[in-house]
C-alpha cells in the first residue's frame, strides 16, 4: 500500500509502524469495488457485509462476487446468492453512493483501510463478522495489536469512573492501547485517563467518520483523541448517523480490535454487558473486575461458566493477554487461509 505523507513526527516512544491507509484520492480500483458492492441495495436489504469481508479479500474473490457468485459454503451464502444478484443490476447507482460518500470522508480529513489491505487491523481479521472496510482520523498503528478494550455503563458511578482510570492508566504504562466507544460515563473516562497518562487510545464510533460527534458533549474529547496520536474509527458509511442498531455493531469491532474487553461496570442491559458476550464468543478474553461480579449476577455467571476472568489487579489482565507478535501472525495466518480457499 502506498504510504501518503506524514505532517508530524510520532509522538510516543513506542510508537511503531503507523498505517498510513488510503486518502480518498488514492483508493484503488479494488477498494472502489469493495466499496460499491457493500452500497447495493435492493429496496431496504443489503448484501451481508460481514459475509463480503470474509470473501473478498483479493482481487480474485472479488471478480467472482461481481459476477454473481458468493463462494461460501454456508446458509448465509445461500440467502445472499439471489439478493447479490438482482443487486448488481443496480451497480451503477451503488458506485455513486460510494462516491458520494468518499467525497464527505475526503472533506473530513478521514482515511480507509478495508479487508483487501495487509494492513487491515490484525485482531480483526481473525474474528468471522469482520467490517469489510475501516473509515478513520488519525492513524492506526501495528502495535494496535496489543490492546484492550475498557467498557462499562453509561451511567457509571463515581467508584466506577475511578477504576476505568486507574485501569487505563495502568495499561499505558504497560504499552497498551486502549480502546472504547466514546460513550458517556466508562468510555469517557478510560480514553481521558489515557490522553492524560500519555498513552494512545482509540475510539470506535457508533456514527459515521464524517457526521457529528455522539454524544456532543465529547466533541473536545474526539480531537484531543486525535491530537495526542490517537484514532477515531467508524466502520459505517461517513455521513451515517446514530441509530439503535449501530452501537451493538460498534461494540462487534471494540471487542474484535482487541485482544481481550476490561468490563468494569455494567447492569444486565448495558451494551458493555453485550460486549462482554461477544467478546467470549470472538474467543477474546473477558476481564470482569471483582466489584462488578459481586454485584451483577450476569458476571458472575459468566465466571461461574468460565467464560470469563474475574480480575481485581491489572496484573491479572497483562498475564493472560500475551504478545502482539502472535496476533499479528494470526491475523496474516487468516487471509492466507482466506486466499487459499479461492
Amino acid at each position: 500500500m502506498e504510504a501518503a505523507h506524514c505532517a508530524t513526527e510520532p509522538t510516543f516512544e513506542h510508537q511503531g509502524r503507523r498505517v498510513e491507509g488510503r486518502t480518498m484520492t488514492t483508493m484503488t480500483p479494488e477498494q472502489m469495488d469493495l466499496l460499491a458492492l457493500c452500497a447495493l441495495r435492493v429496496e431496504s436489504k443489503s448484501v451481508d457485509w460481514n459475509l463480503l469481508a470474509r470473501i473478498c479479500q483479493s482481487r480474485e474473490a472479488l471478480d467472482v462476487v461481481l459476477s454473481g457468485d458468493l463462494p461460501e459454503d454456508s446458509a448465509i451464502a445461500r440467502r445472499n446468492r439471489p439478493l447479490l444478484r438482482e443487486a448488481l443490476t443496480s451497480l451503477t447507482e451503488a458506485r455513486s453512493r460510494v462516491a458520494s460518500e468518499c467525497e464527505a470522508a475526503e472533506r473530513a480529513g478521514a482515511r480507509l483501510v478495508t479487508v483487501l489491505d495487509p494492513d487491515y487491523p490484525a485482531n480483526l481479521r481473525v474474528i468471522p463478522n469482520l467490517p469489510p472496510f475501516l473509515f478513520y482520523l488519525g492513524y492506526l498503528e501495528e502495535r494496535d495489536a496489543r490492546s484492550a478494550a475498557v467498557v462499562g455503563t453509561r451511567n457509571a458511578s463515581e467508584e466506577g469512573l475511578q477504576r476505568a482510570a486507574r485501569m487505563a492508566r495502568g495499561l499505558v504504562e504497560h504499552d497498551v492501547v486502549v480502546f472504547s466507544g466514546l460513550a458517556k460515563g466508562v468510555d469517557t473516562a478510560a480514553h481521558t485517563a489515557t490522553v492524560e497518562a500519555g498513552g494512545r487510545t482509540v475510539a470506535v464510533m457508533g456514527t459515521g467518520i464524517a457526521n457529528k460527534i455522539y454524544p456532543a458533549q465529547n466533541k473536545s474529547l474526539a480531537a484531543r483523541i486525535v491530537e495526542s496520536g490517537g484514532a477515531l474509527v467508524s466502520q459505517f458509511w461517513p455521513t451515517s448517523s446514530a441509530a439503535t442498531w449501530t452501537f451493538p455493531r460498534r461494540n462487534v469491532v471494540t471487542s474484535g480490535s482487541t485482544m481481550g474487553s476490561i468490563v468494569v461496570e455494567a447492569s444486565s442491559t448495558s451494551g458493555a454487558k453485550m460486549q462482554a458476550r461477544i467478546a467470549h464468543e470472538h474467543g477474546k478474553h473477558v476481564f470482569l473486575l471483582r466489584s462488578l461480579a459481586t454485584k451483577e449476577p450476569w458476571a458472575a455467571k459468566m465466571i461461574a461458566e468460565r467464560k470469563a476472568v474475574e480480575v481485581t489487579e491489572l496484573s491479572d489482565v497483562l498475564e493472560l493477554m500475551g504478545e502482539a507478535t502472535r496476533v499479528q501472525q494470526a491475523g496474516q495466518q487468516r487471509l492466507q487461509l482466506t486466499l487459499a480457499g479461492l
